[in-house]
């Protein structure tokens, strides 16, 4: 909760990211919130008032789970809205010609989410959570030591560049400079 809410405001890549691991967490432990005390939260030095604070996170993301029929997997609501607010600023960048450099990115990165995209079967995720699915995937062959090929580590370079930009203007945009006249110097690369 408190490094969630800190990646919110530094990087909105590593909020979503951070957010699939821990929805991936809360399944771990079944969504008991006595094995997260245990496994999770009791590892934190928190005095009474954060521990009580965190418990109560944990306890809300356990209802929205069940609530919102993603208890053995799929996205939170609150996560797939940031994946439609990250669409919808890709789309603004992409049609503005201002950002050039954006959209050379995004044609860089192209040829790997439809690649990826085809490989998803019938119901392929859209462009940018094709790129999060691919990030968080490489998060997790990395964590259980997986080895990866060339090109697969070529395809997440890519990918990681691109979503690194779109991060970049999310932040802009969130703190009103993105697309503000007054503000010419934050259009290149990061």
């Amino acid at each position: 909760m408190i490094i969630a809410s800190q990646k919110r405001k530094e990087n909105i890549a590593e909020y979503l990211i951070y957010m699939w691991q821990i929805e991936d967490m809360i399944r771990a432990n079944n969504l008991d919130i006595d094995k997260i005390k245990e496994n999770v939260i009791d590892r934190f030095n928190l005095d009474d008032a954060q521990r009580r604070e965190m418990v109560e996170w944990y306890e809300s993301l356990i209802d929205m789970m069940r609530r919102e029929d993603v208890v053995k997997s799929g996205h939170l609501q609150i996560n797939k809205n940031v994946i439609v607010q990250l669409v919808q600023l890709h789309r603004a960048l992409l049609a503005d010609p201002r950002f050039a450099e954006y959209s050379a990115q995004f044609y860089r990165t192209l040829p790997f989410i439809v690649e990826l995209r085809a490989k998803a079967g019938d119901n392929p995720a859209g462009e940018i959570e094709t790129c999060f699915n691919a990030l968080y995937g490489m998060l997790m062959m990395r964590l259980q030591s997986k080895e990866v090929t060339p090109e697969t580590a070529n395809a997440i370079t890519q990918i990681s560049r691109f979503i690194a930009l779109l991060a970049h203007y999310f932040k802009l945009d969130d703190e009103d400079r993105l697309f503000n006249p007054d503000n010419n110097d934050d259009k290149g690369t990061v």
